[in-house]
């Protein structure tokens, strides 16, 4: 018989049966697909041997005018500025107080007891001293973590341990930072709106809730940097002052002629053009509750000034479909705004209404704050069961990886998805918890080009497309960034390791899928351009069957599983693979696989054919 190839199209179905998704791929892991054939993925390297403290959930990349090139770090603990591979703390503080002899030291031990009453300080916050004169033979003029006792006092641990038991410290300044967040969405003592997963709840409802993650948003004001947590402040950071000067939160403390601005908002951004601060989810003017409905915008040109008046154009309007805005993003002419039952598009019109809302969709959901992005004029986002887009009409994504998707789902830790685009490969990737995780270990990427899906376990937390740097950039558990697209390796910390990529096809017929077929060698296609090993090798299968679904390692197949290393001859970049591969299998269907699992290999697959006679009718 002639020779039959192995013509597989791109993309990964998981919504049928290995058998009935025939054609298609069935399994991948660390592959994307590329002109319609798949390739291994690129490797990622450390930024830096630098580390910041804390689970890093944002990022974002502007330059200053003196060319600068910034990432902000937004973490569960901290605030950084990434310069140059180092990461400067410019977490913002939140109160500044003067405290007389607060200092309680033990002999022998290096606990000292903060008394100050009405701190404000959580469990894991961050507090420094000065000023401080020395009390039991230590001098406490440092940052420290702060070990919750009571709302008057607290504990910290000191360098050494005190020469004396003694209460002193005389005149100290005392600066706490803003307070910390949750890692993940944990559940806690809290009440009311927020008692659930995205969407879940209302008003006074519920008598349980989450300890909600600690999420951020940030964009620059010109140089500057407008940000806040969700839940918190706004902030802003002078880029001026300097990587070492910390942030200010917009305050009239910090701005004397502020007026107006939202104590607590659940998100910011700045709009383009425009030059107005948004406030997504805020406090009314005269109120200290936020209305998670309620949009409000600074003047024009002016964070400091929210107060409606006549002569700026400073307001806010609230939007009316769902109970809370999820999330919001920059889109050509209009900015997109999510409520946890709705999309809407806001735009400016000028004075006196100065921005307009808009029902774009209803009835739609989001999973998460980051679980959106715009590209190529398109809206993308993950929903709690399935995905959307809006190109000018709100519709659900096509997605061959559905189920495989949301049946392995952790719906509590909703609010760790992230969402990203890779425009070198036109893609766009979500990274989410599985079901039994609590922590993000997978990936979904839809190739909005190829219009296929393709999927993979990964831990991320932050993602950031290669705008202003030469690499998508992405935050990792190891508490530092990576830099993706680079070589063929993880070295996400010092010791470089291999990275396990892996293509399994859906079960095909061999001939008709009637009569028992011989396989006898196979002809491989495979391509090692961009190994950095000189011996680049990936492991062929050819998974037989007797029936369709009846396994792999069935006894009717010779010697069940029959694996061969197919490896480069010719040295780069000439890839010619004229070699052959004797092997013997026997099955009516089959399935094919590509592994690889050692340093340095990076692959792209074409079009394998198998060399097969008929080898008898019914078993």
């Amino acid at each position: 018989m002639p020779l039959q190839k192995l013509q597989i199209k791109p993309g990964v179905d998981r919504e049928n049966t290995r058998y009935a998704a025939e054609g298609s791929w069935y399994e991948t892991n660390k592959v994307r697909f590329r002109r319609g054939f798949p390739q291994k993925l690129g490797g990622w390297q450390r930024l830096s041997a630098n580390t910041f403290l804390g689970i890093c959930r944002s990022m974002w990349n502007w330059s200053t005018l003196g060319s600068q090139n910034l990432i902000s770090v937004g973490t569960n603990i901290k605030y950084y500025i990434e310069r140059g591979g180092a990461y400067y703390d410019v977490t913002p503080v939140r109160l500044t107080v003067t405290l007389t002899d607060p200092f309680t030291t033990t002999l022998g031990s290096a606990t000292v007891l903060v008394d100050d009453v009405a701190h404000g300080a959580l469990d894991g916050d961050y507090v420094t001293f000065s000023g401080a004169t020395a009390v039991g033979g230590l001098t406490l003029n440092n940052e420290y973590l702060v070990a919750f006792i009571d709302e008057d006092s607290y504990n910290i641990t000191a360098e050494t341990t005190a020469s004396s038991t003694v209460t002193g410290g005389g005149t100290v300044t005392a600066a706490y930072q803003l307070n910390t967040g949750s890692e993940i969405d944990a559940a806690g003592a809290y009440t009311g709106y927020g008692a659930g997963t995205w969407g879940l709840g209302g008003w006074g409802v519920g008598d349980t809730s989450f300890a909600p993650i600690r999420l951020w948003s940030q964009a620059n004001f010109g140089e500057d940097l407008v940000f806040a947590y969700r839940g918190g402040p706004l902030c802003v950071w002078d880029a001026g002052s300097g990587v070492a000067t910390r942030g200010l939160v917009i305050n009239t403390t910090n701005y004397p002629s502020s007026t107006g601005v939202p104590t607590i908002v659940n998100s910011t951004m700045v709009s383009d053009i425009f030059r107005f601060v948004l406030a997504f989810g805020a406090n009314p003017i005269g109120s200290a509750i936020l209305d998670p409905m309620l949009i409000r915008w600074s003047d024009q040109e002016d964070f400091q000034d929210w107060t409606a008046s006549a002569t700026n154009q400073a307001g806010s309007i609230r939007a009316s479909h769902g109970t809370e805005i999820v999330t919001a993003v920059q889109a050509r002419q209009e900015v997109l705004i999510w409520t946890d039952a709705a999309l809407y598009g806001m735009q400016y019109i000028g004075a006196p209404e100065v921005w307009s809302l808009q029902l774009l969709g209803d009835n739609v959901t989001i999973a998460s704050p980051n679980a959106a992005v715009y590209s190529g004029n398109t809206a993308y986002w993950m929903g709690s069961d399935k995905f959307y887009y809006y190109d000018g009409t709100v519709k659900t994504l096509p997605c061959s990886v559905r189920s495989y998707i949301f049946d392995d789902f952790n719906k509590a830790q909703y609010a760790q998805v992230i969402c990203g685009t890779n425009e070198r490969f036109d893609e766009i990737w979500w990274f989410y918890c599985s079901a039994g995780s609590t922590t993000v270990d997978k990936y979904v990427i839809y190739n909005y080009m190829q219009e296929v899906w393709y999927y993979g376990t990964m831990a991320r937390t932050a993602w950031m497309d290669a705008d202003l740097r030469d690499q998508p950039i992405a935050a990792t558990y190891s508490n530092n960034l990576v830099q993706h697209e680079i070589g063929s390796d993880c070295q996400e910390t010092a010791t470089t390791n291999p990275i396990t990529a892996t293509l399994v096809s859906s079960e095909f017929d061999l001939d008709d899928g009637d009569r028992f077929m011989f396989v006898r060698r196979i002809l491989p296609d495979v391509t090692f351009e961009g190994s950095t090993v000189s011996n680049p090798a990936a492991v062929m299968t050819l998974l037989p069957m007797a029936n369709s679904g009846s396994g792999y390692n069935n006894p009717l197949s010779e010697g069940g599983v029959n694996n061969e290393t197919v490896t480069r001859t010719a040295t780069a970049p000439i890839e010619q693979f004229t070699g052959q591969v004797y092997i013997r299998v026997r099955g009516r269907q089959m399935a094919f696989k590509l592994e690889s699992t050692a340093l340095g290999v990076a692959w792209k697959l074409g079009l394998p054919r198998i060399d097969m006679r008929p080898d008898g009718g019914r078993g």
